[in-house]
């Protein structure tokens, strides 16, 4: 069975024509595609989605002659279809689905005679064909070779390593606060009224991964009904987050600190706008998250802003909870991208579906960082038009380095945790990268990433006979003086 993936390229009869690209599925086995658009040769397109054409009575008599044919699909086969198209003198089928594309596949013995071009398009392409290029449509079929590289993913490296290395930057500062509050008694109450971190231990780590699991497994059989309740949770939890890193910035800011006294309380007015700013953000994303051509730089900062924050908030104590947290989350990423296409009925990836929308979901789950891809090909129509790195893919190596970055702190180490293991983070998303163009297929990218940052880690620490302390975790000291 083939599904291969290639391009319609529609041209409209305006002046100048205006064109647009749609993807199709063909089967190579029946039909070679040229690999580009030069001497290409058009047909007018026939709109015959009223009929599944399952016989030649269903259209009128003269119709398809020399035409690009488009029906729908149902009811007789692929080659059925063909045989009576290209009886009627047609140039090209089109069979219109409006469930989700799937390989074209049919035993094609005892229909040798058939040579028409044969392709599946998305009923809803010939719709917006209609509505965007006018009732005159030509078309033409062809299927550009698969990029070596998209340049997207230069962005995707810099947001990621962007992310990780401020996130694990704003931690240690946090770090230092609080051990300058406990090495001053007069601040030690205000600063631990102020501390909103989450300690993860050992046990509340494997918890944490367990609920990974369970939650990626409700989706995946539940996920028409959860996926708006992970778009909820984002909108909300992006909100705070980017409230909380833009009152970071403007905390630094000794202008504009006007307030307002309410109920015995005070707060800044400059604060009351940013959480109407934060809030209006959120909603806008939450209204246009479907459209593709702006909405993706929204997610984008919101995604940001919630990965730095849970960065900074989420500690992790010593570096034996980080073993454990990125090796369990290791085994969880393999398992679920390599392992379950060998359980589940359609041989698919229940992390690669989830990611996806299973079942062609519209609803996309906002966990993750997308940038459009800059090379032109066949797959951005079909499948990918993003780049795509999931959040998880930043925030959990993400903790390790704010631990470096914290004990750094705690031992005056200049830095060398944090530097070495944010430059082993870059190392190992250049490797997944490199996979990536190699194998043609989505990769857990924890698969390069926790090896890389967990190795690099140990090495420093056993360099520098800081083992011991670097597993076990240093406490704050009561004497410790800036």
């Amino acid at each position: 069975v083939a599904a291969d993936e290639g391009i319609l390229h529609a041209s409209g009869s305006g002046v100048p024509p205006v064109t647009k690209d749609y993807c199709i599925i063909y089967n190579s086995n029946w039909l070679s595609l040229p690999k580009t658009l030069d001497n290409a040769t058009f047909s007018t397109l026939e709109n015959l989605t009223s009929t599944v054409l399952c016989s030649s009575a269903e259209v009128p008599s003269g119709s398809m002659e020399d035409k690009a044919v488009v029906v729908m699909r149902g009811n007789c086969t692929f080659l059925e279809k063909a045989r009576i198209a290209q009886s009627l003198g047609a140039k090209m089928l089109l069979i219109a689905s409006k469930s989700r594309l799937s390989a074209i596949s049919d035993n094609k013995t005892g229909f040798e005679d058939v040579t028409l071009p044969i392709a599946l398009i998305r009923y809803n392409d010939i719709v917006d064909m209609q509505l965007v290029l006018g009732n005159e449509v030509n078309v033409t079929l062809y299927s550009p070779p698969l990029p070596e590289f998209d340049y997207s993913m230069v962005v995707i490296f810099l947001i990621a390593v962007f992310t990780v290395a401020l996130g694990g930057y704003w931690s240690g500062v946090a770090e230092l606060e609080t051990l300058k509050a406990v090495a001053s008694p007069g601040e030690r109450e205000t600063r631990w009224k102020k501390e909103e971190n989450v300690t993860f231990t050992p046990v509340t780590v494997i918890l944490f991964v367990v609920i990974c699991c369970v939650m990626l497994v409700l989706l995946y059989f539940f996920y028409k009904w959860l996926v708006y309740v992970i778009i909820s949770v984002f909108c909300l939890a992006s909100a705070m987050s980017l409230y909380n890193c833009l009152a970071a910035l403007i905390g630094e800011i000794p202008f504009g600190q006007c307030r307002i006294t309410c109920s015995n309380k005070t707060i800044e007015v400059r604060l009351i706008f940013l959480a109407i700013f934060c809030t209006a953000a959120a909603v806008v994303w939450a209204v246009f998250r479907n459209e593709d051509r702006w909405a993706w730089i929204l997610q984008d900062i919101l995604g940001v802003a919630f990965c730095l924050n849970f960065i900074k908030t989420l500690k992790m104590p010593n570096f034996k909870s980080c073993v454990i947290l990125l090796g369990l989350l290791l085994l969880y990423d393999v398992f679920f991208v390599f392992i379950t296409p060998f359980i589940t009925k359609n041989g698919a990836s229940i992390m690669v579906e989830v990611a996806a929308g299973p079942f062609g979901n519209s609803e996309k789950l906002p966990v993750v960082i997308r940038v459009p891809r800059l090379e032109h090909s066949a797959s951005t129509l079909c499948d990918l038009p993003f780049s795509l790195l999931g959040f998880g893919d930043i925030i959990v190596p993400g903790l390790l380095v704010a631990y470096c970055r914290r004990f750094d702190v705690q031992t005056r180490s200049s830095s060398v945790y944090y530097v070495s293991c944010t430059i082993a983070y870059a190392v190992g998303m250049v490797l997944t990268f490199i996979v990536l163009a190699l194998m043609k297929m989505g990769q857990p990218a924890l698969l390069y990433l926790v090896p890389c940052t967990l190795i690099t880690s140990s090495l420093i620490a056993w360099r520098r006979r800081e083992m011991k302390k670097f597993w076990k975790g240093s406490s704050y000291q009561v004497g410790w003086r800036p």
